[in-house]
């Protein structure tokens, strides 16, 4: 039975992120990332979660749609497809 490439889920709104709970999907592995350090090492890594979820969230609410994935791309962690590097100053088209 062939798979129709047309039959995959299509959000309602085209605007609206895709959420676990009442995170979107960047808030969620800076939550997990954060937890599961404050989980091993415990302690002053409490604080260091509380601290990280409220100063990200805080930020977000701030910055435009994909803050995460900018930040990533321009300290050199995330390669966005089809863009130049971001120390790259001059590249043609």
């Amino acid at each position: 039975m062939a798979t129709n490439s047309f039959s995959q889920r299509f959000p309602q709104y085209l605007s609206k992120p895709f959420q676990i709970l009442w995170f979107e999907v960047d808030e969620l592995v800076i939550f997990l990332f954060s937890l599961t350090l404050a989980l091993i090492y415990g302690g002053v890594m409490w604080l260091v979660f509380l601290a990280t979820q409220y100063f990200y969230t805080r930020t977000k609410r701030k910055k435009s749609r994909g803050f995460l994935k900018h930040v990533l791309y321009m300290l050199g962690f995330l390669k966005l497809k089809n863009y130049p590097d971001y120390f790259q100053r001059e590249f043609h088209e």
